[in-house]
């Protein structure tokens, strides 16, 4: 499609002589009017924004007028969702033309005006916005619309726009790249049809990740942007310019094109029902003009700014609006790119070449033939993602059948499945000019299409050049011609020059995007005309790279080697491939699994080949198929050694438990049951295999995750043993009754010790979480435990273990007790050994456990009667040992009337309001920035103690698992960040906080009080207290308090239990990792929040949570509960012991002071469990 000449370009114009400014949030003023039913139309068409420059022009006149009167150069038309298929929904889908040409003749009329009264001048973008439809994806009805009707939606909304006179058409928030490639074509092919051209902006919007909707990153984009008739390339919409930075900053150094940024002021979050763009203008203001520092043309805002972000903005980037200021001159670094809907890949490697995997080719590869006819999707998917995995770059797709007639339908549905499952770009490999056209149609990358050549004149260039241009698409050629296929160096650049002088003079083609294929012939003919084909193969690469500057080439390699045995084929394609690359060759067609690299082939083998490559002596072939046939040559396909290849069935089946592989375990045990009975390769092959774990685990040679994955397999080797177990008594190796204690719901470290308990013979009882002491004493009765298993994780509830085991004194029950979690350790097991009634031991004894390693070690020694009467003697013992020592210095307590010297805050900000609100839908993008990496991987995922390499490598998995899983819980819900926060009138009395009524204050000032908060004060040194950070009762001034609650919802709990009693210990373990660290996180978000809106840095100031030293009572959760409408909003609930529900939930006070730090109270852990 040949494109007209600009009609009107002074915008570009603009461009080039300065930074251009954008106008603000057009929906955002809209929604700030408050406008009724009446004001759009009758409630058919209410809220349809676009109607408005129907029914309620002045309005949108006096929100253009907003941002024209603070400086904006350019405003936006108000018709983001003019298109028919939105406009139908409010019964307008026939009113497009006249709605788009009243926008922008409205919008232009306004420009001109200030315009005229400024002398600045002013520009008009058409906004354009989503269709609605998401081509790339499968669903059955966003995707249910095909590219071409997908671009007359947009032709017929540019028109409306061009004839209304706008300066600029603007694609903007677009999310589905596969979408802007038709919305180009449709306004394009409108711009050929009316002999009309105008600028053509396109905006893509990322997420905080830094990717489109369905995965497409930057690079990506630009690829996929770069190859069509696009003037302006940016991004707007969906985050602030914090998140923007790095798709900026690579837009700089890489586009060819102006770049321009319009962001959010900020990430949206939901407060009582409202979205409220958090980013005040001054940050807003500086973080866009960086972006201009680094060479951005255009800026502006979108959702969430005001004039008076554009104010600031204006004054920040040129000092004034009459002022301009001349864009930075780039030299952004270009190289030619493909790219899938998910990243970019170079055309040119390096090293060279890049590997275009070849087994996704009906043609020559019988395996997908096969797959086709059966019409295995799945299959195809698996081969591709083998080629992939091999080293492939690029995957030439070819799925042409001499059985079926339908080859453009079986294209399609390829293509569809490998663009939602391979990140690398398909090149499309067929004859017919449909085929490709279905296929690009479908693609959301920017492919390529194989191939072009004259073999019958100019037909096949002419059909297939126009669709390569349509979508983007990179060109191979073959040099053929009407005399045939070009043999010799000469013929073929004859025939490549032919070929770029359509392709490019005439098409407009760009050299990068013509990849040349001077073809190979085989060596194994004996031919004589063809023995030096392969010399002029690599001769003709070389003229061509020199003749035509800018092309690329490529070489289907493994034709060289055609009728040759496998391990012959191997080396000689390695090897010819060595010297086509030497030859400039920058793409080859090949499987890479059969690809040796040139230095490690042997050298009597290279030299043979390169007699046979290069025609050195006549016998040349017949020697090099003589050596293979005399010499056993193993070929880079075969596959890997199986490490248990030359084990026994017992060994094999330990080294699978060690290195968690599942497959084959039934077949292995099936084995080992010819030699012995199921319990001897219970006790002789699976429990010293976790045994070894454990080991493995304690020396820290495994992190827990992994640990986590050998249970699954020791799981499922348990469960099929099962069926060979005789089910007698004595079986099981004993029973063990789990449970956490009451007030305490955090499970998973008792859950793990299920795992392995159960794993490992025993018979577990999991009584759960929040278990009272009569309840776990009553299991053990009812179950004849041998063993108690109890887990606590705060200082608080650990309280619980010692009324267990004097309750089971005081009844006379003798079962050991085995004790574990984060709040206690083994000299709290000794103390509490003692019974109170009269400090001696309890005859059972207490055994503390350091991991669920220990546990089984432990119950191990319980289960033999000599060993047992050892190890209570052994604990017994050290437990005298310690009491007998003389007990810890206690620091000498200051009077309570001590008082820190904390002094009054410089300033007390002002509220947005006084009282409660809710923040019910806070985007999961928003939350995970503030995710504690290290936290995460190091104290939650289990990597505490990796180092160096290996923690490099934790990390790479780590980084790799938190992106799919955030993915998983964006798409699927599993967690859902929610919020309570609220500013409540406060002064200090003493040690306590008093809280007065919210809405008295706010009303008239009155100082009623509804609530306290009494905090403990350090003993020693600054005398710090929480309540010394506020305002005194009694003083002239009454301070805020900021509360916030904040949780990642029920679902989190649902899928963590859901996981567990699927046994996936695995994954239900970094779930539950990534849930806690998204509350945190999410308190983060809210605190920082808090503090913008309350006018003062992100940074300053202090969170405190209940339970932690300077506010240990966890009883003040109920008061915040009366305060914060957390169960009215939230769903969220206190157990008896004032611990949050569901489990993956914060509560804080907020302490603005600037002085604020966290302190301990001066009793150490050691002291709180002697006082325990």
């Amino acid at each position: 499609m040949t494109q007209p000449d600009f009609t009107n370009r002074r915008y570009l114009d603009a461009i080039a002589d300065h930074v251009v400014i954008y106008d603000g949030a057009m929906g955002t003023s809209i929604q700030s009017l408050n406008l009724t039913a009446d004001d759009f139309g009758g409630e058919r068409t209410n809220g349809c924004n676009d109607y408005l420059v129907i029914t309620r022009p002045d309005v949108i006149e006096e929100i253009h007028a907003s941002f024209l009167t603070v400086g904006s150069e350019v405003i936006e038309t108000n018709t983001f969702r003019a298109n028919r298929l939105t406009l139908a929904e409010y019964g307008l889908g026939d009113r497009v033309l006249e709605i788009n040409r009243a926008a922008a003749q409205l919008a232009r009329r306004v420009a001109d005006r200030f315009a005229a009264k400024t002398g600045i001048s002013r520009y008009v973008a058409g906004s354009i916005g989503p269709s609605g439809k998401l081509p790339s994806s499968d669903d059955p009805d966003l995707g249910n619309i095909t590219f071409d009707a997908l671009a007359e939606v947009f032709y017929e909304q540019a028109q409306g726009l061009v004839e209304g006179g706008v300066d600029v058409l603007l694609l903007e928030t677009s999310q589905d790249i596969l979408e802007v490639r038709a919305a180009v074509v449709g306004i394009n092919r409108y711009f050929a049809d009316a002999g009309i051209r105008i600028p053509l902006q396109a905006q893509i919007t990322l997420d905080t990740s830094g990717r489109m909707l369905f995965g497409t990153d930057i690079a990506s984009a630009l690829a996929t942007l770069e190859a069509l008739p696009i003037d302006v390339i940016g991004l707007n919409c969906s985050t602030g310019p914090e998140h923007m930075a790095e798709p900026v900053r690579y837009l700089v150094e890489h586009s060819t094109r102006p770049i321009s940024v319009l962001p959010n002021a900020g990430l949206p979050i939901n407060v009582e029902g409202e979205a409220v763009y958090p980013m005040q203008p001054d940050p807003f203001a500086h973080m866009m003009s960086e972006f201009v520092d680094w060479g951005v043309n255009v800026v502006g805002g979108c959702c969430g700014t005001t004039p008076a972000h554009l104010e600031k903005l204006i004054a920040q980037v040129k000092g004034a609006p009459d002022s301009a200021r001349a864009p930075l001159s780039r030299q952004p670094a270009t190289e030619p790119v493909a790219s899938s809907g998910m990243r970019a890949t170079a055309l040119r490697q390096s090293p060279p070449p890049t590997l275009i995997g070849e087994r996704l080719n009906s043609q020559g590869s019988r395996k997908i033939k096969r797959l086709l006819l059966d019409e295995d999707y799945d299959g195809i998917l698996q081969v591709a993602q083998d080629q992939v995995d091999a080293g492939a770059h690029i995957l030439d797709v070819c799925v042409a059948l001499t059985e079926r007639a339908d080859e453009a339908e079986q294209m399609k549905k390829v293509v569809k499945k490998l663009a939602m499952g391979i990140e690398v770009p398909l090149m499309i490999d067929s004859t017919e000019a449909d085929v490709i056209e279905a296929a690009l149609s479908l693609y959301p990358g920017r492919g390529l299409i194989n191939s072009i050549n004259l073999e019958n004149g100019r037909e096949r260039i002419d059909a297939v050049l126009p669709i390569a241009l349509k979508h983007g698409a990179a060109v191979v050629a073959l040099t053929i011609d009407q005399r045939g296929m070009a043999k010799t160096a000469e013929r073929k650049v004859e025939v490549a020059q032919a070929i770029y002088d359509i392709a490019v003079n005439e098409y407009g083609l760009a050299p990068h995007d013509l990849i040349f294929d001077d073809l190979t012939f085989t060596l194994a003919t004996g031919d004589p005309e063809m023995a030096a084909s392969g010399v002029e193969t690599i001769e003709g690469i070389r003229r061509i790279k020199a003749a035509l500057p800018g092309v690329l080439t490529s070489l289907g390699v493994s034709n060289v080697s055609f009728g040759l045995s496998q391990p012959a084929r191997a080396v000689l394609n390695s090897v010819f491939l060595y010297h086509c690359v030497e030859a400039g060759l920058d793409m080859a067609i090949v499987n890479p699994v059969h690809i040796t690299p040139y230095a490690e082939i042997p050298d009597e083998q290279r030299a043979l080949a390169d007699d046979l490559i290069f025609n050195r002596h006549p016998d040349a072939l017949a020697r090099f198929i003589q050596y293979f046939e005399q010499h056993d040559v193993d070929s880079a396909a075969d596959e890997k050694a199986d490490p248990t290849a030359d084990m026994t069935a017992e060994e094999a089946l330990h080294w699978q438990i060690v290195h968690r592989k599942k497959e084959g375990v039934e077949a292995l045990i099936d084995d080992c049951l010819t030699r012995q009975d199921a319990v001897g390769v219970l006790n002789n092959v699976l429990l010293p295999a976790m045994k070894e774990v454990g080991d493995k685990f304690g020396e820290g040679k495994l992190i827990l995750p992994f640990v986590l994955q050998s249970a699954e397999v020791m799981k499922k080797s348990v469960a099929y043993l099962e069926n060979f177990l005789e089910r007698k008594e004595g079986t099981s190796k004993g029973i063990v009754v789990l449970a956490t204690v009451y007030g305490d719901v955090h499970d998973i470290g008792k859950n793990l010790v299920r795992t392995i308990l159960s794993n490992n013979g025993y018979t577990v009882h999991d009584l759960g979480k929040q278990v009272p002491a009569n309840r776990i004493i009553d299991a053990a009765i009812e179950h004849e435990a041998d063993a108690i298993g109890l887990s606590a994780l705060l200082v608080s509830t650990s309280k619980q273990m010692p009324l267990v085991v004097n309750e089971l004194a005081r009844r006379g029950i003798e079962i050991p007790v085995l004790i574990g979690g984060a709040a206690i350790n083994r000299a709290f097991g000794r103390r509490i050994l003692f019974l109170e009634d009269d400090s001696t031991p309890y005859p059972a004894g207490v055994y503390y456990c350091k991991d669920a390693f220990e546990g089984l070690a432990v119950m191990d020694q319980l289960s033999d009667p000599a060993r047992r009467a050892t190890l209570l003697e052994q604990i017994v013992g050290e437990a005298y040992a310690e009491a007998g020592k003389p007990r810890p210095v206690v620091r000498e307590r200051r009077p309570d009337e001590a008082r820190s010297t904390i002094g009054p805050a410089p300033d007390i900000p002002a509220p947005p309001f006084w009282g409660a609100r809710a923040v019910l839908d806070i985007p999961l993008d928003s939350v995970f920035p503030y995710i504690h990496k290290p936290e995460l991987f190091r104290l939650s995922w289990g990597a505490r103690n990796a180092h160096g390499e290996e923690w490099e490598r934790l990390q790479a998995e780590f980084e790799a698992r938190l992106g799919r899983m955030k993915k998983a819980a964006t798409a699927d819900s599993t967690l859902r960040p929610q919020a309570v926060y609220g500013y409540f009138p406060a002064q200090a009395d003493g040690e306590t906080l008093v809280i007065y009524d919210p809405n008295g204050y706010a009303s008239g000032g009155a100082l009623e009080e509804i609530a306290r908060f009494t905090f403990p004060r350090q003993p020693f040194g600054e005398h710090l207290c929480l309540a010394d950070y506020f305002a005194p009762v009694g003083g002239d001034r009454v301070d805020v308090c900021p509360l916030q609650v904040v949780t990642v919802g029920t679902q989190a709990t649902e899928v963590f239990d859901r996981l567990q009693r699927q046994n996936e210990y695995t994954e239900a373990y970094f779930f539950h990792g990534l849930a806690v660290q998204t509350a945190e996180a999410t308190a983060t978000y809210i605190n920082r929040h808090i503090n913008r809106e309350l006018g003062i840095p992100v940074e300053r100031g202090k969170r405190y949570s209940w339970g932690y030293p300077a506010c240990p009572d966890l009883e003040d959760h109920a008061t915040l509960f009366r305060l914060l409408p957390a169960e009215e909003r939230l769903g969220m609930s206190l157990t008896a012991a004032y611990q949050l529900v569901p489990e993956q939930s914060t509560a804080a006070i907020v302490v603005h002071h600037p002085d604020a730090k966290y302190y301990s109270v001066g009793i150490s852990r050691a002291e709180q469990l002697a006082d325990a």
